[in-house]
């Protein structure tokens, strides 16, 4: 198998599960009532200037103020400081782009208050989420970005990625691109962008094009600190980040999102618009991939891997620590040394998969297992930088200390993904008593009866969620008491499987899917 996407919609959340040869190697829960920040850009207010940290807290109209430092403010900010001013001042005329053309660019050694004022508007947009008791990142340095180019305003330059290594191509992109774009704004041009026609860079440079026009039009009838231009919704940004041609398969439950994400591929590689498939299935989308239950071992405190070894994950404010344990891992024909070299290497596997699989940033601190060898430590050091190579955040590893501990910086926008795979007990509610298990079957029955015949509940089609083992034994034999129960209360019931639930947990669905309260 080769990579697929697979995109779960629900009523309180969207979850996205990226999966190579069918492991999940990337998660994203978003409930629907949050809001993914980065990317976002706002007009704002300065609250305070601080000189002592080079920096300010701007009012966004958020909960809490961003903060911008002096080298955040961006080469161009006198450019956009100019921008502002004029839009704000004239809000019906736009402002000549001579005129702000003609500012110059921020000295890299300069201080923040000699650049802003206490209540000066200021055009700012958030590069790191709020996380814990802080507040969002900001940067004064505005871009918009695509798939494969970034839109740079009040900058006039256009680079290519380095990771284009051939200098025909990367010539041939910049002219593409310089032909294509206005004297007003610069281009970034992404790796993706290597062997891509004209045609394409033209779509997406109009697409980036509109976006800030709408920005301007936003700026224009702001009336205080608000929201100008927002980002694509995280799926899609997930989608214009990691998609490639090696991508076989994007399953959507939703019909809504299924058109939204074939749009968004049909735009940026209309040649896998295929691709995309509407899954519509009573088996709920993940526990028919075989992800649900990953997810339940991947995320715990402690994460099994290779022959009984684990690893125990903690997270602080600060950082994050993992501790590399042999549990009751060895072999008796190798040493002490060549036991925990491989204990060590097999960890730096589970360890790099975690950390793109939790989008982990900050500081990471990992205690692996002793190594007295310098050699050894060398090679763990050097199989950890090849197993990084492949995630996309920036990220810095430092060489083992004599200790054994290996310290890593990894870019943080967000904060790392938290899912809860500890479950209260749906029968007891955590007392620890319940009613006899024996008895569970009757009491099914008996909701069902009241269903089925109570005048204000009355159902023709019934579909019953449960545990597998439950549905098992429900469909057990012939005729199976699911069968039984059909005949006897002249009622469509579907037993539906759940991997997702508690042993003796259920829930009842009508036939247009919609949960039915039975505490009503």
């Amino acid at each position: 198998m080769g990579n697929e996407i697979i995109i779960d919609v629900q009523q309180e959340a969207i979850s996205v599960a990226l999966l190579k040869d069918d492991r999940v190697v990337e998660f994203i829960k978003e409930d629907h009532k949050s809001v993914c920040l980065v990317g976002n850009i706002f007009i704002g207010t300065v609250k305070k200037i601080m000189p002592g940290l080079n920096a300010a807290f701007v009012d966004i109209g958020q909960e809490k103020e961003g903060f911008l430092h002096y080298l955040d403010l961006g080469k161009s900010f006198s450019a956009t400081n100019d921008f502002i001013k004029n839009v704000l001042a004239d809000r019906k005329r736009m402002p000549e782009a001579k005129k702000v053309e003609a500012s110059e660019e921020l000295d890299k050694e300069g201080n923040i208050a000699n650049i802003l004022t206490t209540g000066q508007k200021i055009l700012v947009q958030i590069i790191k989420e709020p996380i814990s008791t802080k507040g969002a990142r900001l940067t004064g340095e505005i871009s918009l970005a695509g798939r494969n180019v970034v839109m740079l305003p009040f900058q006039n330059k256009t680079t290519v990625s380095q990771k284009i290594s051939s200098k025909e191509e990367r010539n041939r992109l910049r002219n593409i691109v310089n032909a294509l774009k206005a004297e007003d704004y610069g281009i970034i041009i992404r790796t993706v962008a290597e062997g891509k026609k004209a045609t394409e860079l033209d779509n997406e440079l109009k697409l980036l094009t509109k976006r800030w026009e709408n920005a301007i039009q936003s700026i224009r009838k702001s009336r205080g600190n608000e929201l100008i231009l927002e980002e694509i919704n995280r799926t899609e940004t997930l989608l214009r980040d990691v998609f490639n041609p090696n991508f076989e398969n994007i399953y959507i439950n939703d019909k809504d999102v299924y058109k939204e994400i074939c749009d968004y591929v049909a735009l940026i590689a209309p040649e896998c618009k295929s691709i995309v498939k509407f899954y519509n299935d009573d088996t709920p989308i993940f526990d028919h991939f075989a992800i649900t239950k990953q997810v339940k071992s991947l995320f715990g405190r402690t994460v099994s891997f290779k022959r009984g070894a684990y690893l125990i994950i903690e997270h602080t404010e600060a950082l994050t620590v993992i501790d590399v344990n042999s549990g009751n891992r060895t072999r008796s024909s190798k040493g002490q040394e060549e036991n925990a070299l491989e204990v060590n290497l097999a960890a730096a596997e589970e360890i790099a998969h975690q950390i793109r699989l939790r989008d982990i940033g900050g500081i990471i601190v990992i205690d692996f297992i002793d190594l007295a060898d310098s050699d050894n430590r060398q090679i763990l050091f050097d199989y950890m930088t090849q197993l990084m190579s492949e995630d996309r955040a920036r990220h810095n590893i430092l060489p083992l200390s004599k200790f054994c501990l290996m310290q890593i910086t990894r870019h943080r926008v967000r904060p790392a993904i938290a899912v809860d795979v500890e479950e209260t007990c749906p029968t007891c509610f955590g007392k620890g008593k319940t009613t006899p298990s024996i008895l569970f079957t009757d009491q099914l029955e008996d909701q069902l009866d009241f269903l089925a015949t109570e005048k204000n509940y009355k159902h023709k089609k019934v579909i019953l969620q449960v545990h597998p083992y439950i549905e098992a034994y429900l469909k057990k034999g012939f005729p199976s008491l699911c069968l039984k129960w059909r005949f006897k209360y002249k009622i469509h019931l579907k037993v539906q499987p759940m991997q997702s639930f508690g042993f003796l947990q259920y829930r009842f669905l009508s036939a247009t899917k919609e949960e039915i309260d039975l505490h009503e």
